[in-house]
């Protein structure tokens, strides 16, 4: 992930509350979750397929997310993910959570700069 070549990892959870977020508006499958990330970041965000189908399968696995096969518009066969309830509860308690975290920092990072 990154913007020419700058490549920063992400913390913990993070691509799997921006998937749950993005699966909250509508089901993607996982290229579109991938585009749409890139865009809705303005391109500051690339996520590899190599980070992106694994979050993908610990979705499933915790079921936060239902998957369905399906055919895109480009007539080929891919696996449409869903969010469920379970996983609409888990994005907005991890969205507070990252609010209060990202609010702590901000509050670290003020320190002296005044």
């Amino acid at each position: 992930m990154g913007k020419m070549g700058d490549r920063r990892d992400l913390f913990p959870g993070a691509l799997e509350m921006m998937v749950l977020r993005l699966l909250n508006r509508r089901p993607l499958h996982g290229y579109a979750i991938a585009q749409e990330i890139h865009a809705v970041s303005e391109e500051l965000l690339q996520v590899e397929e190599g980070s992106l189908y694994p979050a993908l399968q610990r979705l499933l696995k915790d079921r936060l997310v239902t998957a369905q096969w399906s055919v895109s518009s480009t007539n080929r066969r891919v696996r449409v993910y869903t969010l469920t309830p379970a996983g609409r509860r888990h994005l907005e308690k991890e969205v507070r959570r990252f609010e209060l975290m990202l609010e702590g920092i901000q509050l670290v990072l003020a320190v002296g700069t005044v």
